[in-house]
């Protein structure tokens, strides 16, 4: 009851005209930014973040988060009119949602699509806001050990939860943690890896290379590509919405197993991304027209937008109670909560207890404004596809730039976001994946700060990662999926 009278609160915070107003905004800007390859949730975050600084935060935090909710919906977009992925997280849709297109039955699969990501968010929105308090007042017995052992599972997930390989994972967090480095020790206050420039004695700011990894690098890795916007057109009418209505229950289990998966790989976090794949192949297993996927079927659709939809919204439960973000986008949001003067964890429950429900409640608000707005303006949407690269593309260019500067109001900024984005090319080209770098440039201080207070407090002992059963047992969860994938690859080879 306490937690329902806590959000009843939150939805009087939530429902001003003014936060209303802001939702709106939010949720049209994040389905632009989903339509648009090139932009993403991450990136449009991180873009307009500098533009809430003069808000309140729980108003800026309403309008940042329906931003992402808008990205998660927007990315089905093209998935299934034009075969291009919006977002990475919507790759898997692409596998029967543009069949299904190709057959005449867009509109079908475009209901499914939003219908299945308002299902997965609502039990990831459910999920959250029963859970939360009880993780945080469970983390109020968190100590530097503990912190510390989060931090070291979370980046320990990323290497055993990678579909790639995992050396190259380890290696992008290598590159964040360095980068996290530069600066000024607080310790000790000595200059680290600043190689005498003044300019970068506060280190590099994560949402510079947000911007340069996500955006410039998407952008000139499109142009190499040189996509040509072909595809079919769409029209959502009210017959076909409530035939496929109709339709959906027959895959209940396939949302709720996929619902789950994505709550999984939120929290974890393994992240959208792999939690779509998972879902997809599970479905695909277990179905009984597994033979049929990939030819058009809306079970494949379902599948991966219900679990990336419900791991994109599990992803802010670790960031809103440990400070721990569960993915790319929860990172940038983190890095918005710092900067507005909140710090993520537990005390946040009992000190800001006004932004952490509003906050819940606008999830609900947002989902629901999500799939009204989609399913209405999808077709203006997808007429936005037909406008030439060559014109979308420094459009983007020009307001990643500008996001850049005005963080600092400072051209170097622009050069450093320039920078990052060929970093940022590189890395796709190669394909070296850049969440684990982004979530170490955003934890990387922390963690080390976390790990030198328990050596401190250890006097140098090791031992004190595994002082107790709860430390003991996340530090030990981490080491397994430290260690997952070379256990995997002795597992094939003694089978073999």
């Amino acid at each position: 009851m306490a937690e329902i009278n806590a959000l009843m609160h939150g939805f009087a915070i939530a429902l001003t005209p003014f936060n209303l107003m802001l939702m709106f905004i939010g949720i049209v800007l994040g389905v632009l930014i989903g339509v648009l390859p090139g932009l993403g949730g991450a990136n449009g975050v991180a873009i307009l973040l500098p533009l809430t600084f003069t808000m309140p935060p729980t108003s800026a935090i309403i309008m940042l988060s329906c931003i992402y909710w808008g990205a998660l919906f927007g990315g089905a977009t093209t998935s299934i009119l034009f075969n291009i992925p919006g977002e990475p997280w919507s790759v898997a849709t692409t596998f029967d949602g543009y069949p299904l297109a190709q057959k005449g039955r867009a509109g079908a699969a475009l209901t499914a699509a939003f219908t299945s990501s308002f299902v997965g968010a609502f039990v990831a929105v459910v999920l959250i806001t029963f859970l939360s308090p009880v993780i945080a007042s469970f983390a109020l017995e968190f100590g530097p050990a503990e912190f510390f052992a989060v931090y070291f599972l979370t980046f320990c997930a990323f290497v055993g939860t990678s579909s790639g390989n995992a050396m190259k994972t380890i290696a992008s967090m290598m590159l964040g943690f360095a980068l996290a480095a530069v600066g000024l020790d607080t310790v000790t206050g000595q200059l680290r890896l600043t190689f005498g420039f003044t300019s970068i004695l506060q280190g590099f700011d994560f949402l510079i290379a947000v911007i340069g990894l996500f955006g410039i690098g998407e952008i000139l890795l499109t142009l190499e590509e040189g996509l040509e916007f072909k595809g079919v057109r769409a029209r959502l009418d009210t017959r076909v919405v409530l035939d496929t209505w109709k339709e959906l229950p027959r895959y209940w289990a396939t949302s709720i197993r996929s619902a789950a998966i994505g709550c999984f790989m939120g929290i974890v976090p393994g992240g959208a991304t792999p939690a779509s794949f998972m879902s997809y192949g599970v479905a695909m297993r277990l179905s009984p027209d597994r033979g049929k996927f990939g030819t058009g079927v809306v079970e494949g659709v379902v599948a991966p937008e219900t679990a990336a939809h419900a791991a994109g919204t599990a992803a802010l439960l670790p960031m809103l109670t440990l400070g721990v973000p569960g993915s790319p986008t929860a990172a940038v949001l983190l890095g918005g909560l710092l900067i507005w003067g909140l710090q993520p964890g537990p005390l946040l429950f009992v000190e800001k207890p006004d932004f952490v429900w509003g906050l819940i409640a606008s999830m609900y608000l947002g989902n629901v404004v999500g799939l009204i707005v989609v399913l209405t303006t999808v077709p203006l949407f997808a007429a936005i596809l037909r406008i030439p690269f060559a014109i979308i593309a420094p459009i983007i260019m020009v307001v990643c730039a500008i996001g850049a500067y005005t963080v600092h109001s400072s051209m170097l900024d622009v050069y450093l976001m320039v920078i990052f984005g060929v970093i940022g090319y590189i890395f796709r080209k190669l394909d070296y994946p850049l969440a684990p770098l982004v979530l170490a440039l955003v934890l990387g201080d922390r963690a080390e700060a976390s790990f030198r207070q328990s050596m401190l407090l250890s006097q140098g002992e090791m031992s004190i990662f595994f002082s107790n059963v709860l430390v003991g047992s996340l530090t030990g969860l981490g080491l397994i999926l430290l260690f997952w994938p070379l256990l995997s690859l002795l597992r094939r080879r003694l089978a073999r």
